[in-house]
């Protein structure tokens, strides 16, 4: 995302972006929300991002959350515009 001059929309959800499956297996850690949440502050081109379901909590939760109220871009998150 960082370099990313023409994709506009971005379907994570559900990709076990933290580790875990929909039924909590699998080991958390948040480091794919984080490095998604520092692209998110630098790319001027993606207007809408879904990364539901992917048990995204904590730290993470707000750094992902702090990214997307910043993104200079950003339209539409999830379902929420």
């Amino acid at each position: 995302l960082r370099g990313n001059a023409v994709l506009k929309t971005l379907n994570l959800g559900g990709n076990q972006l933290c580790g875990l499956d929909r039924f909590g297996r699998g080991t958390y850690s948040a480091a794919g929300i984080t490095a998604l949440a520092e692209a998110l502050k630098v790319n001027e081109v993606l207007k809408k991002l879904d990364a539901r379901y992917n048990a995204i909590s904590g730290d993470a939760a707000q750094q992902l959350a702090a990214a997307v109220i910043d993104s200079p871009s950003l339209e539409l998150f999830g379902s929420v515009p």
